[in-house]
Order: structure tokens, then C-alpha cells, then sequence
């Protein structure tokens, strides 16, 4: 049975007319191993991270094969805290668990969202859409025109 984040995501891009791939596979816990049951290169993963600054939270979206860059979005917020959502936090707002985020703010997921430039220079996007089972992969362009983030560098090379 699909998640209710699935059918709002598959909901939203049908109705746009946006080609999309729909995977089940067996559950995933990090970005490699979501690359590997995709049969895909981890670069085009999509990572989605619930970020608090100061009292808000928002939602960033980073190629797989970089590291979130904390200091930069402290920089560019001018904020005093950041910190990544708790298990609970997520759970609490969004009803999933870390690793089932999709790369969606509004009208899928209830907060600003910021998308890393990585995201740009491939030509598809791979995610988990509200499991750690179900992953979609579509292209940038539509994940771009769909998404309606906020493009930024907010990234490091991962260690």
C-alpha cells in the first residue's frame, strides 16, 4: 500500500503531466544503499534534510554525494542556532522517518524549501517519496519547475 506522501506526490505529478519512474525495493537506510536498489549513481539522489534556524524550520535538498554545509546556511540566514530535526520533530510534523523525506515543500510537505545547485547539473533526480521503500526518479527540469525552491550552494564535498 502506497504512502499518503506517495499518492499526494504521484497525485501532483500526474496532474502536471510530469513523467515519472515509481520503484518499491526493499527498505534503505542511506543514500548508498538507495543508489544501489535504484541501479543508479548516488550523485543524482536527492537528500532531503529538515533544518531548524533559529525558530524555523525549513527543508534542504542536496545531491547524495555532498555533505550539508552548516556554517554556510548560518552565514546566510544570519542565524544564532541550526540544527537538523530530531527523529521525533520529523515524525511529529511530517509523519515519516528519517531517510523517507521527499524533496518537496508545499503542497507536499509544510515548510520553505531551499535546493542545493548540485541538484542542477544532473539530468534526473532519484528520492524516497514517504518510505524507505518507494523512490521515484524523474528529471530536474520538472523536479525544478514542480518543486518551486529557492536554487542555492549550501553543500561540501562529502569526506
Amino acid at each position: 500500500m502506497p504512502s499518503e506522501t506517495l499518492i499526494k506526490i504521484r497525485t501532483m505529478l500526474d496532474e502536471r503531466g510530469i513523467e515519472y519512474r515509481c520503484l518499491t525495493h526493499e527498505p534503505t537506510r542511506t543514500s548508498e544503499e538507495s543508489a544501489r536498489v535504484r541501479g543508479e549513481p548516488v550523485e543524482i539522489g536527492g537528500k532531503a534534510l529538515l533544518v531548524k534556524i533559529d525558530d524555523q524550520f525549513r527543508l534542504f535538498v542536496l545531491s547524495a554525494a555532498l555533505r550539508f554545509d552548516s556554517a554556510t546556511v548560518k552565514k546566510r540566514f544570519n542565524a544564532r542556532k541550526i540544527r537538523f530535526a530530531s527523529a521525533e520533530e520529523l515524525m511529529d510534523m511530517t509523519g515519516l522517518v528519517p531517510g523517507s523525506v521527499p524533496p518537496f515543500g508545499e503542497p507536499i510537505l509544510p515548510f520553505p524549501l531551499l535546493i542545493d545547485a548540485s541538484i542542477t547539473q544532473n539530468d534526473r533526480i532519484a528520492f524516497n517519496a514517504g518510505s524507505l521503500t518507494d523512490s521515484v526518479i524523474m528529471a530536474v527540469d520538472d523536479y525544478l519547475s514542480v518543486a518551486a525552491g529557492d536554487v542555492s550552494t549550501f553543500t561540501r564535498p562529502a569526506d
